[in-house]
């Protein structure tokens, strides 16, 4: 039990660590200070938090104001994936209300694609799922 007046353990938002913080430079909240440590496929909490989300992008791009109200954000970044930014695990706050938008579909196949989870591929003629992807390679490269 904490004494009264005691200050609560500082403590990353995203994984709840403790050790080794540092305070995000777009929204000032503790995270943890693990970029140099990054490997691929592994969990980094400030890189998936300055790369991934639209609090970071709005940052890195120097936007005015807030993140939740940037005309600019929103215009810049294709639907779909200006959802997943506002909304993904990697958020310390989620966009409310994130507009609606059409599924993305394989421009081959036709399965959806979900931008901000599966592997894909874009051209000039539009998305392609993993598999298409390949396929379309393979044949190119003949």
């Amino acid at each position: 039990m904490a004494c009264a007046g005691a200050k609560p353990k500082k403590q990353c938002g995203l994984c709840g660590g403790t050790k080794k913080l540092k305070a995000c430079d777009c929204c000032e909240q503790w995270i943890c200070n693990d970029e140099s440590q990054y490997q691929m496929f592994r969990n980094s909490c400030s890189r998936n938090h300055r790369r991934y989300i639209l609090c970071g992008h709005h940052h890195a791009e120097r936007h005015d104001g807030e993140w939740q109200n940037c005309s600019k954000c929103r215009e810049n970044i294709e639907t779909e994936m200006y959802v997943y930014y506002g909304t993904n695990e990697y958020n310390f706050e989620k966009l409310i209300n994130p507009p609606t938008f059409e599924a993305t579909r394989c421009s081959n196949c036709k399965s959806v694609i979900k931008l901000g989870d599966d592997p894909y591929s874009v051209t000039s003629d539009g998305h392609y799922c993993e598999r298409c992807a390949e396929q379309l390679l393979s044949s190119r490269s003949l």
